[in-house]
C-alpha cells in the first residue's frame, strides 16, 4: 500500500515505498522464528529446494556482488498425497477464483502504462532479464502474455491438478534464492486496518494523521524525525511545519502511528460513513520497529515476539507510548482516498489473499507468482490453526522492511480478522515467478 501497507514499514515511494508498509512489522520476527517443514524432505528436495549445483553458482554470483536473485527452475512435481504444491481453494469456492481474475486485471491494467514501461526499463536483474526475453519481446511484454494466459488455463480448466499440469507444460518457474541463497523466504502479512476518525479534533478526538506537506521537496536534509515533527506525546505538530495539514483525528495515539506503519487505513467516521486513506509521502527514514526496541530494552522477550504481543502490552502500559514511538523517526503522510480500497506500489488495488509485496528493485512487478508457505486460518472453532498452501498471487507492492529475495509480504485484506491473521503470521517458504516457455 503506498507505504506500502506491506509489512511494517514499507516506505517507499519517497525511498520508494509502496505501500504495504509494512512490510513488516512492528514484529520482530526475523530472528525469533522456528523454522516450519513444509513438505515431507523428499518432496522438499524434489520440489522446493534450489538444486545445491545452482546454489553454489548462485554464492559464487554473490561473491562477485551481482544481483543474483532469481534462479530458472524445472517445474514442480507434486509428489504423491501432498497436496500442498496446488492452489485448491480456486476450485473449491468460487469467490477466490474471482480474486485472483480481479488481481490478474489490476496487473494487466498496469503493465500498459507508463509506469510500467519505465519500470521494466530499468530492471536491473540481469539472470530474468536475460533469460525471460524469447522472440525479440522485452521482459514487460512476456510478463503481460505470460499474465493472460495463465487467465485463460483458469478459466478453462476443471480442478488444481489440471491447472497444476497446464503451467508444468507451458510455463518455466524462476525461483526467489531466498535469505541464504537457497531458496528460503521469510513471509510476513499486512492488512488494512479499521479504525474510529474525525474529520475535526473534539476532546475525544485528539493525535491526528496528516497531508504530505506541499514544501516537502524544499525542506531541508536530513528531515526533521518523528520527535521533531509531533514531538514526544504526538500532540505537538501544530507548533511546527506540520500546522494546518491535519487530515483525520484519532482516539487512541498507536492507531494513527499503527495506520503509518500499515500504509493506509479505512475509516468509521462519526456521522455513520466511512472513508479511507492512503499512502501519500514520507520524510526519508527508515522504519526503525518499536517490538524490537521494546526487546533491546528488556520489557518484552525477542524470542516468539508478534504483533498482538506488543500491542497487548501497550494497552497495559499506555504511557510507554510516549517512549517508544518516538525513537521511530520514520514519519508518513496521508491523502483521502474516498473509500476507494487499498493500493499497492503499482497503483492498482490490493486483492486480499491475491498481492503480495517484495522488493521490487529485485521482483518484476505486476508478475504472476507462486508461494509456497504456512499461513494461520480460522478454523470451525474460531482458533486460529496455520495451513501449509500454495497460492498463485500478483506482485503488486513493496514496502521499507521489505528488503532482499528472502522477504515476501502477503495482503491479507481489511478489518480486525485480517490484523488478527497478519500478527501472528511469521514463516519460512518458498516464492516463484511464472513466466510462458
Amino acid at each position: 500500500m503506498k507505504n506500502t501497507l506491506a509489512g511494517l514499514g514499507k516506505f517507499n515511494k519517497i525511498i520508494v515505498i509502496s505501500l504495504p508498509v509494512v512490510f513488516s512489522i512492528l514484529l520482530v520476527w526475523m530472528q525469533s522464528l522456528v523454522h516450519r517443514e513444509l513438505s515431507p524432505p523428499e518432496c522438499r528436495l524434489k520440489k522446493w529446494d534450489i538444486p545445491v549445483s545452482l546454489t553454489a553458482k548462485n554464492q559464487d554470483a554473490f561473491t562477485q556482488k551481482q544481483k543474483a536473485s532469481l534462479i530458472k527452475k524445472l517445474p514442480i512435481t507434486c509428489c504423491q498425497a501432498d497436496s500442498s504444491c496446488l492452489d485448491e481453494v480456486l476450485y473449491e469456492q468460487i469467490a477466490d477464483k474471482k480474486a485472483l481474475m480481479s488481481a490478474i486485471a489490476h496487473s494487466l491494467q498496469y503493465l500498459q502504462t507508463a509506469n510500467a514501461v519505465a519500470a521494466y526499463q530499468n530492471y536491473q536483474v540481469a539472470d530474468i532479464k536475460r533469460d525471460a526475453a524469447f522472440g525479440g519481446l522485452p521482459l514487460r511484454t512476456r510478463v503481460f502474455k505470460s499474465l493472460k494466459r495463465f487467465r485463460e488455463l483458469l478459466l478453462k480448466t476443471n480442478s488444481a491438478t489440471e491447472l497444476h499440469q497446464a503451467i508444468e507444460r507451458e510455463f518455466v518457474l524462476y525461483q526467489s534464492v531466498g535469505k541464504d541463497t537457497k531458496g528460503s523466504v521469510l513471509f510476513t502479512a499486512y492488512y488494512e486496518p479499521l479504525y474510529a476518525a474525525s474529520r475535526v479534533p473534539t476532546a475525544e478526538y485528539r493525535y491526528p494523521v496528516y497531508r504530505l506537506p506541499p514544501d516537502l521537496n524544499s525542506w531541508s536534509k536530513p528531515h526533521p524525525t518523528r520527535l521533531e515533527l509531533e514531538g514526544v506525546d504526538g500532540l505537538q505538530a501544530a507548533k511546527g511545519k506540520l500546522r494546518g495539514l491535519e487530515l483525520f483525528w484519532f482516539r487512541d495515539r498507536l492507531e494513527p502511528y499503527l495506520a503509518q506503519i500499515e500504509g493506509s487505513a479505512r475509516l468509521q467516521l462519526p456521522e455513520g460513513i466511512q472513508t479511507t486513506i492512503g499512502y501519500a509521502g514520507n520524510n526519508a527514514y527508515n522504519y526503525k520497529s518499536i517490538g524490537r526496541e521494546l526487546a533491546n530494552d528488556g520489557k518484552l522477550p525477542l524470542q516468539g515476539m508478534t504483533m498482538p504481543i506488543i500491542l497487548d502490552y501497550f494497552q497495559k502500559h499506555p504511557q510507554e507510548l510516549n517512549i517508544y514511538i518516538p525513537r521511530d523517526r520514520s514519519f508518513v503522510f496521508f491523502q483521502e482516498n474516498h473509500g476507494e480500497p487499498a493500493q499497492g506500489s503499482i497503483n492498482v488495488p490490493l486483492t486480499a489473499e491475491r498481492s503480495i509485496a517484495t522488493d521490487k528493485s529485485l521482483m518484476p512487478p505486476g508478475a504472476l507468482a507462486l508461494i509456497h508457505t504456512s499461513i494461520p486460518f480460522v478454523n470451525p472453532t474460531g482458533k486460529m490453526e496455520e495451513r501449509i498452501v500454495s497460492r498463485y498471487v500478483l506482485d503488486q507492492d513493496t514496502g521499507g522492511a521489505i528488503k532482499g529475495a528472502g522477504r515476501v509480504d502477503y495482503f491479507l485484506g481489511t478489518g480486525k480478522l485480517a490484523g488478527d491473521r497478519a500478527g501472528i503470521t511469521a514463516s519460512n517458504g518458498q516464492l516463484f515467478y511464472l513466466l510462458l516457455k
